[in-house]
This record gives structure tokens, sequence and C-alpha cells, in this order.
């Protein structure tokens, strides 16, 4: 017999809900994704079933050099043109039925596929462009041009996982406690005014980049504008994707530091800045301001960035979305709420709430894995 709480669920709205997880060994220590799975658990209720998914870095050693693309495909002719359009660019290393397990809690799956490939470097250099750049527009292509195809993941030995679901559903869904990886994301999805598709779940990811995101853009459309001068096209229906192009611009393109990009997405009012004491610190914050202007995102947000060796953390600059980090030995943890943390380490030994614009940037010793 339900009692008349559990008979609430789903039917409140939860302002502040979504709900991040993430872990990371700095030692470059491999994890089973059991763990970040697990951590969604006590955070259930900040979801309300219409997405969930996760993000694995070193999960794939054995194909480390090439890139892991992870396609949803509306059916098998869809994945069909998509083969010949890769094929076209790519030497094709491995390709595979991504292993899942049937669930009731799971419904109307897409084909669901990954790829191992090479590009096809006289390719490349014929466009005069690099191989990231080359996936990079690859991956824009096939989600604006082929019809039921989309790639929702294409970093080197990472992947993302992601369905329609509560997160500890689609963790079980994907078997993600048969991986094991360095650091992982995690996301559940309470969407307030974008659709609950596959691929509109959490993580969004363009390379070795993935975000996770509690929150919502407000400033969605002049950012997006500003990403599709520079060829990306936001077609995933949420405002989440931009911000991943954003970070992948600033750090990929413009070869900006995660800490210059921290201060553009989240850039300080312009009266601290003006009230810093060092010179050199100002002009850069002033710099940073007038240069990318419209990469500003504002509204309430805590993200989770994934990327090759790393994580970084970041709130907005007031703070309006929940972010609790914690430490033990050479694992850190970041989490919406202290109960998750406590779930991947019930011993952790430091826990802090970071403070509003300020990045928490946490790498693997040694860089790259």
């Amino acid at each position: 017999m339900r009692t008349a709480e559990e008979k609430k669920e789903g039917k409140i709205r939860i302002p502040s809900g979504c709900a991040i997880a993430a872990v990371i060994s700095k030692e470059g220590k491999r994890m089973s994704g059991q763990i970040v799975t697990d951590a969604m658990r006590p955070m259930h209720d900040r979801s309300n079933g219409l997405g969930g998914g996760f993000a694995g870095y070193g999960i794939y050693p054995e194909y480390k050099e090439l890139y892991a693309f992870h396609m949803f495909f509306d059916d098998r002719a869809s994945r069909k043109d998509c083969e010949a359009f890769l094929k076209e660019r790519f030497e094709m290393a491995g390709s595979e039925r991504i292993p899942t397990r049937k669930m009731p809690a799971i419904t109307d799956e897409p084909v669901i596929w990954r790829y191992f490939l090479a590009p096809l470097h006289s390719l490349v250099a014929s466009l005069q462009i690099d191989e990231r750049e080359f996936v990079a527009r690859t991956v824009m292509q096939i989600n604006a041009e082929l019809k039921g195809a989309f790639c929702f993941s294409s970093g080197k030995n990472m992947g993302t996982f992601k369905a329609v679901g509560f997160p500890e559903d689609v963790g079980a869904f994907y078997q993600l406690e048969q991986y094991e990886g360095y650091a992982w994301t995690a996301h559940g999805r309470y969407p307030t005014n974008t659709p609950g598709w596959w691929g509109g779940a959490h993580p969004f990811a363009l390379l070795d980049y993935s975000v996770v995101h509690n929150g919502e853009i407000s400033s969605y459309d002049a950012n997006r504008r500003c990403m599709e001068m520079y060829g990306y096209r936001c077609t995933l229906k949420t405002d989440t994707e931009v911000i991943t192009y954003i970070l992948d611009y600033l750090l990929r393109v413009q070869g900006l530091t995660l800490e210059e990009a921290a201060h553009v997405i989240a850039a300080p009012f312009w009266s601290t800045i003006e009230n810093k004491k060092d010179p050199s610190e100002k002009d850069q914050l002033h710099y940073l301001r007038a240069m990318f202007p419209s990469l500003l995102v504002t509204g309430p947000f805590s993200i989770v960035l994934g990327f090759e060796g790393g994580l970084m953390a970041l709130n907005d600059r007031l703070k309006l979305r929940s972010m609790v980090v914690g430490e033990k030995d050479d694992k850190v943890y970041i989490a919406s709420e202290e109960v998750a943390i406590r779930v991947m380490e019930p011993a952790v030994e430091r826990i802090w709430a970071p403070a509003g614009g300020e990045p928490v940037i946490v790498q693997v010793q040694g860089g790259k894995i």
C-alpha cells in the first residue's frame, strides 16, 4: 500500500529539480560505473523519469586512440545510411550494438549502436583542418542532416549513455557495472520547458567534452545564435546542448584555460571586476567579458564538465542551484546533494559548497590518460 507521500510522486513540480553527480580518481584508478549509478538513487525525486544519463572516461582502453561514436537510430534503414556516410570519412575498426538489458522501466528504445573510428587522413588533409575539427563537423552534419540518426557521444576512450527514464534505471539498462573508468558523471532530468526524449537526456557531449546541468538557461537564444555563427548546430531540443558547444569553442577552438572559460560563461558582475585589487586579474576579466559577451550563460545552473583527464564543476555566479564537493584519499566527489556523496564514500573526509562562479577543477595526476 503506497503512502500519501508516495502517491504524490511525479505530481509535484520541483523548481530546483534535476540531479547531478560525479566522481574522479586523481591517480587515474578505474572504478565501476555502479558507483555513480548508486549515487543517483537517493536523489530520485529530483527527476521525473523523462531523462537519465552517464558519461564514463577511460572506459575503452583497448580502443583509446579511436573515436567512439555512440548512436541512436530510428530504424535499421537509418543505421545503414549512417554507416555508409561514416565509411566515406573514417576507417571503421569496430561496430556493434551497445549492450543493454531489458527493463520494464525503459521503453521505446531506439536502435543503439557504437562505432570505433579513425578519420581518413587524406580527407582531413584535403579539408585543411585538424582531426578534432573534422570529427566535430561530422557530428554536426549527422545530427542536422541524416534522418533518424543522432550521434550523442564522439570522444576517445570515453562514452555517454542516456535514455528516457530515471537515472538508476538507465544505469542498469546500459549495464554500467560492466564498465570501468577513472571518472564518471551522472544526471537525472526534470525537464520544465523542453521535451523529454532520448537525445535530449544529459549528458550532452562533443568530442571528449560532456556536460550535465541542473538549471535553466535564460540566455539560450543569444548563446545559440552566437554558436551557430561558428558552425555549431543545435538540434537536440534542449538548452543544455549549447553549453557543451560553448565550452568546446572556448577550450578547443579559442584555446582558453578552464578557469578562463569558467569566467566567460559565469562571468563576474562588472562591479565585482572593478573592485578587484590585482590589476592583471582585473584586465583579464575585463577582456573576457568584452571579448565573449554572447557566451555569458544567464539563469540558474550547476554543471559538471567532463573532459579527457579531468572534471570541472561550476555554479552560476549567484549560486541559484545546489552543488557540493567532497574528498577522500585520491577521489573527488561532486553532487547536487551531500547524501549522494555519502553513498559513493560513507567516510568522506571533507565536504564543502563551492562559491558561485568559482570553478572546481580536478585533473588526473600526470595529465591525460
